[in-house]
């Protein structure tokens, strides 16, 4: 197992690098689509193995409108804000409408009130935590359908990955050598305290070395030492809280993983999950701090 999640790890890590560096704006907004769809089924095969229906096809075509629209719509400026955001919530608002009208015409259902909460907790849950991804890449130059992702775009989606993800490997090695005290033992029965310290010190070494190979520059914005520790304390929690609630809806469901589709790493979900609450921790400080 461990073979497989190291190998699988490489080869994504790797596909990550070579995407985040080349791949054009309209390219990694298709890639957003897929994978938000791909992560939004594999949620919903969850919610459907705890017994709870769900409208899998609208939620995803909901998913997939509200990233396209922000990536159509979002930009620098104040008008380029107020405009994706104003599409945002017309696409949340026509998600809820079309939910709620899908399920009118269905007689059979006997759980008409699971098939719209769950509905509505798919698109809440994987496409718009998904979206501050969206944000992140497209939200600093230009706007819409640009040929290229912005240098702080591309730096702040590398930064936010790294992090994170540094994090979750520290927690998981450092739990595996010397942890002793469970964290939630009815969510994850694997995950100790000394894992969360593991993970929170990974996540420190990662954003220091990377705010000191960029030498702070990330664009529209500056990365300072000081901003470096806080974020790197700020992502790993965010990242675990993100692990721990994918962990709630997989026990709740009575299934390990979200798929087998990874080997040694289970499903896009399980590799999404802490990037998830990741995304819009970073995003917010960013444009609170950064600018």
């Amino acid at each position: 197992m461990l073979k497989y999640r190291i190998l699988s790890g490489c080869l994504i890590g790797g596909a990550f690098v070579l995407v985040v560096n080349f791949l054009p704006a309209v390219g990694a907004w298709l890639l957003l689509l897929i994978v938000a769809a791909l992560a939004q089924v594999e949620f919903y095969g969850i919610v459907n193995l705890g017994g709870k229906p769900a409208f899998k096809v609208l939620g995803v075509v909901c998913g997939g409108l509200l990233i396209s629209a922000t990536f159509i719509t979002i930009g620098p400026d104040i008008e380029h804000m107020a405009r994706a955001y104003r599409w945002e919530q017309a696409v949340m608002l026509g998600s809820l409408v079309a939910v709620f009208i899908r399920q009118m015409p269905q007689r059979s259902n006997p759980q008409p009130l699971a098939t719209i909460g769950c509905t509505l907790l798919g698109i809440l849950y994987v496409p718009f935590l998904l979206n501050f991804i969206t944000r992140l890449a497209f939200a600093w130059e230009g706007g819409g359908f640009a040929t290229e992702v912005s240098r702080a775009g591309r730096l702040l989606v590398l930064y936010l990955v790294l992090v994170v993800k540094s994090s979750d490997m520290g927690a998981y090695f450092t739990g595996k050598l010397v942890g002793r005290h469970k964290l939630f033992p009815r969510l994850s029965p694997g995950k100790t305290w000394e894992g969360v310290a593991g993970g929170i010190a990974a996540a420190l070494a990662v954003s220091l070395a990377f705010c000191w190979t960029v030498g702070g520059d990330m664009g529209r914005m500056t990365l300072t030492t000081g901003h470096a520790v806080v974020l790197g304390v700020l992502l790993a929690v965010a990242g675990l809280i993100g692990d721990l609630c994918e962990s709630l809806l997989k026990r709740a469901a009575g299934t390990k993983d979200s798929s087998s589709a990874i080997p040694g790493l289970g499903g896009i979900l399980d590799v999404l999950d802490s990037l998830l609450f990741g995304a819009p921790a970073l995003y917010v400080y960013a444009w609170l701090f950064l600018l």
